[in-house]
């Protein structure tokens, strides 16, 4: 190809000079004909360089192309608190809708989380009662030996430039019986003005800062004891929410929730279907560059016909929960320390029927119970972390389930990340649910995460 386009621009050239130059000595025009050369090449040596840079921009488009679907996907899954505006969110999907590009946008989001391990127990874990706590839901000592524990199938997509969903299914054992359920299920709102956000369906409450997470982000393999006692390790049900994020640089957000009342701490959905309502608010910010923190408060009204640990009435739980952060240069991916610590206090006015009684005669219960917990972890690398949480709760002094000893525990975990999708952990556990008598528990878990996998909350 090069020779040809010589001999053409050489013919070109010969036949455009005058009839003189044609004549020129051999010197001359050899001179001519290798500045010729020199500016084909030149040229040729240009749009080489241009195909290059074509390609380059075509490479560059097609992986920006795969980062904003990723980037979507990501936040569908699981988005931040303090993410952007729903409006700028709706903006763009209305764009890429209007444009054609990105369809995969649109296609859920699949995450899998594998989450198990091996327990041992100085004690029977079946036989473990709190004193004036009695379990309910799975809020209770994990079961002895190799368990798949809870792991999740979750899916999340937008649905259109206004509204996104998500699906999580928990897969679980029971009593030796392998058991699927719906988690989560939900629609809510991307572009209600004045930072105003609308959730409908199944979900877990935001009250607190545990209950809202998934548990797999969790720092402990368990749930800390006020959890289980209250709340049956996490509270989730039918309803709807309203949160509301103040336009200031404070982080602040208020919020309402009513929900069905099916689960505990409320049952029976009493009140027409809408047992239970809570509101909370949350706060935080930065100190500095290296210091992060965030603290609310909630409360949780809920009625009750026959609750797990046969309640039956109005009962009221109040939470106020804080959280701590500390990284060099603010990067808390490589290393941190976090102390974070709830407060739970529950009132109860209505009646107590004991489950083994053969004869429905309730008990006047008018009492209040608490609980708490402080927990410390270090990360001093990208993949390691080491933990220590103490919980610990506070029976009701008078009533049906009174008791002079309040259960503990202390908890001590060390975790290796291989990456931000899988972890080992072990931990050891020695928990006083009644006076004179502890239960020991050894723990080696497992965790994987496949798929998408969005950025966790603060």
């Amino acid at each position: 190809m090069p020779h040809r386009l010589i001999a053409l621009a050489f013919t070109c050239l010969w036949l455009s000079m005058p009839a003189t130059a044609r004549t020129a000595q051999p010197a001359d025009l050899q001179a001519q004909i290798d500045a010729l050369v020199r500016r084909v090449e030149a040229l040729e040596a240009d749009a080489a360089a241009l195909r290059a840079q074509a390609a380059a921009a075509q490479a560059d488009a097609r992986a920006a192309r795969d980062e904003l679907a990723l980037a979507r996907s990501a936040s569908a899954a699981m988005p931040a608190q303090g993410a952007a505006p729903a409006a700028d969110v709706a903006a763009t999907a209305s764009s890429a809708a209007a444009s054609g590009a990105d369809a995969n946008a649109f296609n859920p989001a699949i995450s899998v989380i594998l989450n198990g391990g091996y327990t041992s127990h100085t004690r029977d874990p079946d036989g473990i009662a709190r004193a004036g706590f009695p379990r309910i839901g799975e809020g209770g000592p994990a079961p002895r030996g190799l368990s798949l524990g809870e792991s999740e199938l979750s899916l999340a997509a937008s649905i259109d430039d206004r509204f996104r969903g998500q699906l999580t299914l928990a897969v679980g054992n029971e009593d030796g019986e392998d058991h699927v359920g719906v988690e989560e299920a939900y629609v809510e709102t991307m572009a209600l003005p004045d930072g105003f956000n609308l959730r409908l369906g199944r979900f877990h409450s935001d009250i607190g800062y545990l209950n809202g997470r998934h548990a797999h982000t969790d720092s402990f393999f368990d749930r800390p004891l006020p959890y289980q006692a209250f709340l049956g390790n996490q509270y989730g049900d039918d309803g709807v929410q309203l949160r509301w994020l103040a336009p200031t640089d404070l982080y602040l957000e208020l919020g309402a929730e009513l929900f069905r009342g099916a689960k505990h701490p409320a049952a029976g959905a009493v009140h027409s279907g809408t047992g239970a309502k809570t509101l909370f608010a949350h706060a935080g910010g930065d100190i500095g560059t290296e210091q992060a923190w965030l603290a609310g408060v909630s409360m949780l009204k809920s009625g009750a016909d026959r609750t797990d640990d046969g309640f039956r009435g109005d009962a009221t739980l109040y939470i106020a929960d804080a959280t701590w952060k500390w990284a060099p240069q603010g990067n808390f991916r490589d290393g941190g320390v976090t102390v974070r610590g709830e407060y739970f206090r529950e009132l109860r006015d209505g009646l107590y029927f004991a489950p083994d009684a053969d004869i429905d005669e309730p008990l006047a219960w008018h009492g209040a119970r608490s609980g708490a917990y402080l927990e410390a972890v270090y990360r001093f690398s990208r993949r390691w972390d080491l933990g220590y949480r103490f919980d610990r709760l506070w029976a009701d002094r008078g009533g049906p389930l009174a008791s002079a000893f309040d259960p503990r525990r202390n908890t001590l975990e060390l975790t290796w990340r291989n990456s931000e999708f899988s972890l080992l952990r072990l931990q050891f556990a020695r928990e006083e649910a009644v006076a004179d008598t502890a239960d020991t528990a050894l723990t080696l878990q497992y965790q994987a995460s496949l798929g998408a996998h969005g950025a966790h909350r603060f």
